[in-house]
């Protein structure tokens, strides 16, 4: 579960990064200006996402079987 939201944040963020990079709203790297960064960026996003859904699912089933 912990290693599920970590990642999940982690994934997140880079992708956050890929997205202002690849649109060019970032400069200051090569990955600047190239769309296929921000697609990237996005499908790091999502796949964030998921796991931190499946972290706080996980997390709520666990509270509700030990009250």
């Amino acid at each position: 579960m912990l290693v599920r939201g970590i990642g999940g944040i982690i994934l997140v963020v880079l992708g956050a990064v890929w997205i202002a990079q690849g649109t060019g709203a970032m400069n200051g790297s090569a990955m600047s200006g190239h769309g296929q960064y921000a697609v990237l960026g996005v499908a790091a996003a999502l796949i964030g996402l998921f796991l931190l859904v499946r972290a706080w699912r996980v997390r709520n089933q666990d509270h509700r079987q030990h009250p």
